[in-house]
């Protein structure tokens, strides 16, 4: 069986180099690495003093894109399109392997009626305590199928799936739709969504580990909530049935209780401001039909992605 990786990448440092040795290190060889770049000029300059990288990592592809052309959904759609493989799996640049078992974990994990399997991501060297607790809370340890049986104990939980890394089924993907061709964010729940829809399976993979996290400052956690409150705006049709806050109010009690875990309490405070950008950009998302357009370009983080919008509907 034949398993491909595709990722989007943009302004890669040397970290892809890491990245892409884990990836040809793992149990179950992968078969092409199909690398979608944003602005070929910050790509060429990486690999500029690399003049084996083709000789290295002769599966990598590379494919160049203009930073206006980039979409979540979108550009990932492409990706997959350059593939035949059975198996694919989605990945993001900063996503590092843990151990050489994630690819083989992952396709373990796709069974007949299973569309997708996400793998656990776990916090960096660096990661603050507040994304510490998020990741414990987003990614425990154990493993679980989810369902449309799920629907009513896991709510919106069980169309979670992150392309941070997981791994595809061509076959349902196919039969599916595959990726939608604009999503400002989103693009894996809402493929996710529709999975479970029509009667597949969602798997979380515990066992199949990533290190991958971010320390977002109240600012971006605002910006990066207003993409995601577009995408449920945009797609009632998954997010509309289900509600989301449910599910923020689990994370406050569960951050309460990780944070007096560890003894560290005194950083409930700033968790609670930080909770409080993240929902005004989340409802400033989920509005954004009324907002001028003067402040969603300042508020997102994909004003390229706006300005294709604004001029399709103008």
């Amino acid at each position: 069986m034949k398993i491909d990786v595709v990722i989007p990448v943009y302004r890669p440092g040397k970290e892809l180099f890491t990245l892409l040795d884990r990836l040809e290190a793992q149990s179950v060889p992968v078969h092409r690495i199909i690398l979608m770049n944003t602005e070929e000029k910050y790509f060429r300059e990486l690999v500029q003093d690399r003049a084996d990288f083709q000789e290295k990592y002769p599966n990598v592809e590379v494919h160049h894109l203009r930073k206006e052309e980039f979409d979540h959904g979108g550009t990932r759609r492409r990706g997959v399109e350059y593939s035949q493989a059975e198996v694919f799996l989605c990945m993001t640049q900063d996503a590092l392997p843990v151990d050489a078992f994630l690819v083989e974990r992952l396709a373990g994990s796709l069974s007949e009626d299973t569309a997708a399997a996400y793998a656990r991501q776990l916090p960096g060297p660096d990661c603050s305590e507040l994304e510490r607790a998020s990741r414990s809370f987003n990614y425990p340890a154990q493993s679980r199928r989810k369902t449309a049986g799920d629907l009513e104990s896991l709510g919106i939980k069980t169309f979670f799936c992150s392309n941070v890394c997981a791994a595809y089924r061509r076959d349902l993907y196919e039969k599916l739709g595959g990726f939608q061709e604009r999503a400002i964010f989103n693009e894996d729940m809402i493929y996710a969504a529709g999975a479970v829809k029509a009667g597949y399976a969602v798997f979380y993979a515990a066992e199949a580990r990533v290190i991958h996290s971010h320390s977002y400052t109240n600012r971006m956690q605002l910006r990066r909530n207003f993409d995601l409150g577009v995408s449920q705006a945009d797609h009632p049709e998954v997010f509309g049935t289900v509600a989301s806050e449910k599910e923020g109010k689990r994370l406050v009690a569960e951050t309460w209780r990780y944070l007096r875990q560890q003894g560290r309490l005194r950083r409930f405070p700033g968790f609670c401001v930080q909770c409080g950008f993240k929902y005004a950009g989340y409802l400033l998302g989920k509005h954004y039909r009324r907002l001028p357009k003067s402040l969603i370009l300042k508020i997102t983080t994909n004003k390229e992605y706006w300005n294709s919008f604004f001029t399709i509907t103008s």
